[in-house]
């Protein structure tokens, strides 16, 4: 299957030049994706950007993947409602490192035919004066034609400045340059930048006569109308320093069923009988969501790498009441503290525990799990009460040191759902 074809089954093709398939089919071509570093880390919105040159690069082309140093410190205006906090060069040139660091774990950079490739738009625009700029590139768009972007007229009547509306040419004289310097002829993108890439297509056509083409990918959007990406801890990373491999793993599981059906096509390289196949399954049994458990592990390990999946699937099978007390003991404190991140805390001193606490009074005196010894009293015959996974149903039982983990937490629970993490220093 081509490219085009592969993209447009899964999902992922909103708009293509004519001409761009043909192209695609008779001959290797070098396309490229910006990436603005507006963060250390990419987040999942751009991971389909990524999977955009991954497909690219499976097919046999060459993705190279612009990360725009140069670009980052204008600020896309495209479809924002306002003008973004300019960052400092120091801030940018750290992102730039993260981001760069990242789009190497998702690209084949040693592959002998079509091996990718990272460029940095600030390698060619640091010598680029603005006299130079503006004759040698402004004169070729008007402003007629760069305030008719449908970015630049949802913006004109809240204001948008200069710097901003330059924002189109300089991304138009990025394809020009890969153009000329690297032979791209492609440029790929989300459907927000569809009036950019024809910019520099129409660029490359007024400065030196060539062709070029675009197409770009539809936004991920939730089927219940919120923002993608977005949980109430705000973005979701591919850091693992920023959103754990757990909680990563989890949004996947939390997509409706919906959802995950486009998904499925875009964020894995399943091919289409699997992900039919699946479809099929949870249909039949929905409650099992065979979809958003395939979805999470096929997508966590691509970020994470499979050990870190396997981390985050003992992890939810605590969370959930079917891990064991020795898969409870395996976690370090890294861990431990992700996987009840929002869960209600409590402190106690090491000192008293050294001497020892009895259960009624560690369960509802010294940490409020219990309103009252009477209420804990009532529910530990029945082995609703649990430390680090073990039941607990003698009410003389004495808690010690001997129960913390990692020297420092002990673990409560309170019925099938009710967590509680105390921390003793």
């Amino acid at each position: 299957m081509g490219f085009v074809d592969e993209l447009r089954w899964r999902g992922m093709l909103h708009d293509i030049m004519p001409e761009t398939e043909e192209l695609l089919n008779k001959e290797i071509v070098t396309a490229y994706i910006g990436f603005d570093p507006t963060a250390e880390s990419l987040h999942i919105g751009s991971l389909v950007q990524i999977l955009l040159l991954m497909h690219l690069q499976k097919a046999g082309h060459k993705p190279i993947a612009l990360v725009g140093g140069a670009t980052g410190m204008v600020g896309d205006p495209s479809f924002k409602a306002d003008e973004r906090p300019l960052l400092s060069e120091e801030q940018l040139q750290k992102n730039v490192a993260g981001i760069k660091k990242q789009l190497e774990q998702f690209l084949d950079f040693e592959k002998a035919e079509n091996p990718a490739e990272i460029v940095n738009n600030y390698d060619w625009f640091k010598e680029f004066s603005l006299l130079d700029f503006l004759r040698d590139v402004g004169k070729h768009i008007s402003v007629n034609y760069m305030m008719a972007k449908d970015s630049v007229k949802k913006r004109l009547e809240t204001g948008i400045s200069f710097t901003e509306f330059s924002y189109q040419l300089i991304q138009g004289y990025d394809f020009y340059w890969l153009w000329k310097n690297k032979g791209v002829k492609l440029q790929l993108g989300g459907s927000d930048q569809w009036g950019n890439i024809v910019t520099g297509t129409e660029l490359i056509r007024r400065m030196s006569g060539g062709s070029a083409y675009a197409l770009t990918c539809p936004l991920i959007t939730k089927a219940d109308g919120s923002k993608f990406g977005k949980t109430e801890q705000g973005n979701v990373w591919l850091d693992a320093n920023l959103t754990s491999p757990y909680l990563f793993y989890q949004f996947w599981l939390n997509c409706s069923d919906e959802d995950a059906k486009r998904y499925i096509k875009i964020f894995t390289f399943l091919d289409k009988e699997t992900i039919e196949n699946l479809i099929t399954q949870h249909e039949q049994a929905p409650h099992e969501r065979a979809l958003q458990k395939k979805l999470g592990e096929e997508i966590t390990a691509l970020v994470h790498g499979q050990e870190e999946l396997a981390l985050a699937q003992k992890a939810t099978d605590i969370l959930f009441g079917k891990g064991s007390a020795d898969d409870i003991k395996s976690l370090n404190e890294k861990q431990l503290l992700q996987v009840f991140d929002g869960v209600p805390q409590f402190q106690l001193s090491k000192e008293k525990l050294n001497a020892g606490i009895p259960l009624l009074d560690f369960l509802a005196t010294e940490t409020q799990i219990f309103p009252s010894k009477g209420e804990a009293r009532k529910m530990l015959p029945s082995g609703a009460v649990m430390l680090n996974r073990e039941k607990i149903t003698d009410q003389n039982f004495i808690v010690t040191t001997e129960w913390l983990m990692n020297d420092k937490f002990i673990l409560a629970q309170k019925g099938k759902k009710n967590y509680f993490l105390i921390t003793v220093e």
